[in-house]
């Protein structure tokens, strides 16, 4: 029998616009709503994401940080 999801905890996130409509594209073609897609995303951390290219991607993100909150 698959186990329940629960979804258990709320957080309130803040997002750009860009990574919101991104957020709900994928939820929406998966065929699920958005805190249930973060969930399956977080639970399956290892199997969804390339590590070296998220690495890359995160120090990108931050190194344009401050420009992006003017």
């Amino acid at each position: 029998m698959p186990k329940r999801l629960r979804l258990t905890r709320r957080t309130n996130i803040a997002m750009t616009e860009d990574g919101y409509r991104k957020l709900r594209g994928l939820s929406k073609e998966a065929g699920l709503d958005e805190g249930e897609f973060l969930s399956f995303v977080f639970e399956n951390w290892g199997s969804v994401l390339n590590d070296e290219k998220f690495i890359a991607r995160i120090r990108i993100f931050n190194s344009e940080l401050e420009d992006r909150k003017r």
